[in-house]
């Protein structure tokens, strides 16, 4: 959601991350867990306590 609403494609927060453009895709599917560096690197490039991003209890649906 964070990368959509601000307009940034997968591979460019791929790129900044240095990452493979997948790795976000799995990131956003839920079907990859990072690294905790990878986490905290997520959180940093958006501007955002790493809560904002990542959670142990899944996030309430949107629209729900």
């Amino acid at each position: 959601m964070l990368r959509a609403e601000r307009g940034v494609s997968r591979r460019q927060l791929a790129e900044a991350l240095g990452v493979h453009y997948q790795t976000v895709g799995y990131l956003e599917r839920g079907e990859y867990s990072p690294s905790l560096y990878l986490a905290l690197k997520l959180a940093e490039y958006f501007e955002v306590p790493v809560e904002v991003v990542f959670s142990t209890k899944p996030f309430p649906r949107l629209g729900a």
